[in-house]
Protein backbone atom coordinates (compact mmCIF):
# COMPACT_ATOMS: atom_id res chain seq x y z
CA UNK A 1 0.00 0.00 0.00
CA UNK A 2 2.88 2.45 0.34
CA UNK A 3 1.92 3.42 3.70
CA UNK A 4 4.17 3.52 6.80
CA UNK A 5 2.99 0.26 8.61
CA UNK A 6 0.82 1.23 11.89
CA UNK A 7 3.09 -0.61 14.19
CA UNK A 8 5.84 1.45 13.37
CA UNK A 9 3.63 4.52 15.12
CA UNK A 10 4.70 3.05 18.65
CA UNK A 11 8.22 2.76 18.10
CA UNK A 12 7.48 6.91 16.50
CA UNK A 13 5.80 7.86 20.31
CA UNK A 14 8.66 5.34 21.96
CA UNK A 15 11.09 7.45 20.43
CA UNK A 16 9.68 11.04 21.45
CA UNK A 17 9.40 9.74 24.78
CA UNK A 18 13.31 8.96 24.85
CA UNK A 19 13.81 12.13 23.28
CA UNK A 20 11.79 13.89 25.83
CA UNK A 21 13.55 12.30 28.71
CA UNK A 22 17.01 13.48 27.42
CA UNK A 23 15.89 17.05 27.48
CA UNK A 24 14.18 17.10 30.18
CA UNK A 25 16.28 14.64 32.47
CA UNK A 26 13.41 12.49 32.98
CA UNK A 27 15.01 9.67 30.99
CA UNK A 28 14.47 6.14 31.51
CA UNK A 29 18.13 5.75 33.04
CA UNK A 30 17.10 8.61 35.15
CA UNK A 31 14.07 6.78 36.59
CA UNK A 32 16.21 3.65 36.89
CA UNK A 33 19.01 5.26 39.22
CA UNK A 34 16.00 6.41 41.25
CA UNK A 35 14.77 3.30 41.79
CA UNK A 36 11.93 3.02 39.60
CA UNK A 37 10.61 1.35 36.77
CA UNK A 38 7.77 3.04 34.43
CA UNK A 39 6.67 0.21 32.18
CA UNK A 40 3.60 1.24 29.68
CA UNK A 41 0.36 0.28 30.60
CA UNK A 42 -2.13 2.58 27.84
CA UNK A 43 -1.32 3.94 24.38
CA UNK A 44 -3.53 5.26 22.04
CA UNK A 45 -3.63 6.13 17.97
CA UNK A 46 -5.81 8.05 16.26
CA UNK A 47 -4.52 7.65 12.82
CA UNK A 48 -5.91 10.75 10.96
CA UNK A 49 -4.17 10.77 7.70
CA UNK A 50 -1.34 8.77 5.96
CA UNK A 51 2.26 8.52 6.61
CA UNK A 52 3.36 7.41 3.32
CA UNK A 53 7.41 5.93 2.44
CA UNK A 54 9.50 8.98 1.76
CA UNK A 55 7.22 11.58 3.40
CA UNK A 56 8.94 13.59 6.27
CA UNK A 57 7.47 13.92 9.87
CA UNK A 58 7.97 15.26 13.01
CA UNK A 59 6.32 14.39 16.25
CA UNK A 60 5.29 17.02 19.13
CA UNK A 61 5.25 15.22 22.87
CA UNK A 62 3.72 16.87 25.32
CA UNK A 63 3.92 15.75 28.88
CA UNK A 64 0.22 16.00 31.02
CA UNK A 65 0.46 16.70 34.54
CA UNK A 66 -1.61 14.49 36.61
CA UNK A 67 -1.46 13.96 40.66
CA UNK A 68 -1.13 10.29 40.47
CA UNK A 69 2.18 8.08 40.08
CA UNK A 70 2.36 8.23 36.44
CA UNK A 71 3.80 9.62 33.51
CA UNK A 72 1.05 10.47 30.63
CA UNK A 73 2.31 11.75 27.53
CA UNK A 74 0.22 13.24 24.39
CA UNK A 75 1.30 13.06 20.78
CA UNK A 76 0.73 15.02 17.63
CA UNK A 77 2.63 13.45 14.65
CA UNK A 78 2.91 15.90 11.38
CA UNK A 79 3.15 14.92 8.03
CA UNK A 80 5.67 17.52 6.94
CA UNK A 81 5.28 16.44 3.50
CA UNK A 82 1.47 16.72 2.95
CA UNK A 83 0.95 19.43 5.63
CA UNK A 84 -1.48 17.23 8.15
CA UNK A 85 -1.26 15.66 10.88
CA UNK A 86 -1.06 11.93 10.65
CA UNK A 87 -1.70 10.90 13.96
CA UNK A 88 -2.42 12.13 17.34
CA UNK A 89 -2.03 9.43 20.81
CA UNK A 90 -1.16 8.99 23.94
CA UNK A 91 0.47 6.79 26.29
CA UNK A 92 0.37 5.85 30.31
CA UNK A 93 3.13 4.86 32.51
CA UNK A 94 2.73 3.76 36.08
CA UNK A 95 5.53 3.61 38.48
CA UNK A 96 6.94 0.20 40.06
CA UNK A 97 9.64 -0.12 42.23
CA UNK A 98 12.71 -2.46 41.62
CA UNK A 99 10.87 -5.57 42.24
CA UNK A 100 7.79 -4.27 39.75
CA UNK A 101 5.69 -3.83 42.49
CA UNK A 102 3.43 -0.82 41.85
CA UNK A 103 4.11 2.51 43.58
CA UNK A 104 0.80 4.12 44.86
CA UNK A 105 2.32 7.97 45.70
CA UNK A 106 4.34 10.41 43.33
CA UNK A 107 8.22 8.81 44.11
CA UNK A 108 9.62 12.49 45.91
CA UNK A 109 12.53 12.70 42.72
CA UNK A 110 9.35 12.95 40.46
CA UNK A 111 7.77 15.78 43.10
CA UNK A 112 10.97 17.36 42.77
CA UNK A 113 10.93 17.05 38.62
CA UNK A 114 7.45 18.63 39.04
CA UNK A 115 8.79 21.70 41.24
CA UNK A 116 11.90 22.16 38.72
CA UNK A 117 9.33 22.99 35.93
CA UNK A 118 6.68 24.31 37.93
CA UNK A 119 4.57 22.11 37.90
CA UNK A 120 3.33 21.89 41.01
Amino acid sequence: MQLVWNGHYALFFEDAREAFGRQYQLGYMDILRNGYYVPLVEQHFYYKSPLKFGDKAKIIINYQDCASPKLIFKYKIYNLTSGYIATIGQSTQVFTDLNHELVLSLPDFMLNWKKQFNLL
